[in-house]
């Protein structure tokens, strides 16, 4: 018997068709899995790797939710991950938005930690839109967590049948679950998990099977599925950072996926794009951590038996100015920071002079251009980097 969905929404095929995926899709996608691997294997300190944590977690849900017009910022939604966010009783609402979206993140890390299986069933959908849309002023009609049972639609899409929704949530858990997002040959399980994540997002976008929170329940569905299979925690709200950023070209992507009869791989491509994008800039920020641990060994070895308190001072300025991203004027290098402050308060500004001569000499210090500023020579680590000749600059 045909279905009613099958006519009005024909691109609701629970097929995948990547044989006309170009190379640089599977590049695409095996650097974002060998990036994965790379990030869930980089020792941190514990402190950083919490505020690693924490901050990609505020951007996961800033995004997520300032795609469905939440207008808090993110240093408002960093604070919230805290605990620290205090609003006035007017934006008490948008607050209860984030608070929605960051228990049922924080719910899934710890099931991860106690090594619990987070499936994708019917029910877990159903239960995920219940925590978005809890406490939440509703219209009428809308029952959080409750597959709907009228017509919806956002912009100039509409939703599935209602009365086809619950079968097509129960077929499309099914098919993630099935043989289709499993390991293959040449394909391990966090390449699946990335493929499966982001096209279980897209279809509960097109099934659209509630009367609100659609968006968000999506996009949590995706970052389930990226924590369960092994992505890092971090990268795990990558996507939903990336959606927000590109939020025209995002519904624009949706729009054409549907229109095209189904066509899945140009949205897939959107979204792999950003997330390697996204997984870059963690990267990125990784190898600075590590950069840093090197400094500090590096100058507490090159002083090593030596504790005066010339030494201290020196040492002192030499971790502080790491952090710096420009050169430090040295007329203001006393007060730089609050470590310099200390041990510079009492004494006399020849004091600092002198130590800056002597880390010059020594080769640990530079000045810029003009001579009135400085840095910390942390080229000096590049040493302990495997030799490689330099990569050219793209179009060079």
């Amino acid at each position: 018997m045909t279905m009613e969905y099958e006519k009005s929404h024909p691109w609701l095929t629970f097929r995948l068709n990547f044989g006309e995926a170009p190379p640089i899709f599977w590049a695409i996608l095996g650097e974002c899995q060998s990036k994965c691997s790379h990030l869930a294997g980089v020792p941190l300190r514990p402190d950083v790797a919490q505020q690693m944590h924490s901050v990609y977690l505020a951007k996961g849900i800033w995004g997520t939710t300032a795609i469905e017009g939440n207008t808090l910022s993110e240093e408002e939604v960093h604070k919230h991950v805290q605990g620290k966010l205090e609003v006035p009783l007017s934006k008490e609402y948008l607050k209860q938005e984030i608070d929605n979206i960051l228990q049922a993140c924080n719910e899934m890390a710890r099931g991860i930690r106690k090594g619990e299986q987070l499936q994708v069933t019917p029910q877990r959908i159903m239960e995920l839109n219940g925590l978005v849309l809890k406490g939440l002023g509703l219209e009428q009609g809308v029952i959080p967590g409750e597959i709907r049972t009228y017509p919806v639609g956002v912009l100039t899409y509409r939703g599935a049948p209602a009365k086809d929704c619950k079968y097509l949530l129960a077929r499309l858990c099914e098919w993630l679950n099935g043989p289709n997002f499993q390991p293959q040959s040449g394909f391990g399980t966090l390449h699946m998990a990335i493929l499966k994540a982001i096209t279980a997002h897209l279809y509960i976008e097109w099934i659209h099977p509630f009367g609100d929170g659609n968006g968000r329940t999506g996009r949590l569905v995706e970052v389930q599925i990226l924590l369960s299979e092994g992505i890092p925690t971090p990268a795990g709200h990558l996507l939903s950072n990336h959606y927000n950023q590109t939020r025209n070209q995002y519904l624009r992507e949706l729009k054409v996926a549907s229109e095209s009869g189904g066509e899945t791989l140009p949205f897939i491509t959107y979204a792999l794009k950003g997330f390697l994008d996204g997984l870059k800039e963690q990267l990125a920020y990784v190898r600075r951590l590590q950069q840093e641990v090197a400094w500090i060994n590096y100058v507490h070895e090159y002083f090593k038996g030596n504790k005066s308190s010339a030494v201290h001072r020196q040492k002192t300025i030499l971790l502080e100015l790491f952090s710096k991203t420009e050169p430090t004027p040295i007329t203001t290098l006393n007060i730089a920071s609050p470590e310099l402050a200390k041990v510079y308060s009492a004494l006399h500004p020849r004091t600092m002079l002198r130590d800056v001569s002597a880390l010059e000499r020594a080769k640990l210090l530079l000045r810029n251009e003009t001579g009135n500023a400085i840095s910390a020579n942390t080229g000096l680590i590049e040493q302990f980097l495997p030799i490689c000749a330099k990569q050219k600059a793209a179009g060079a």
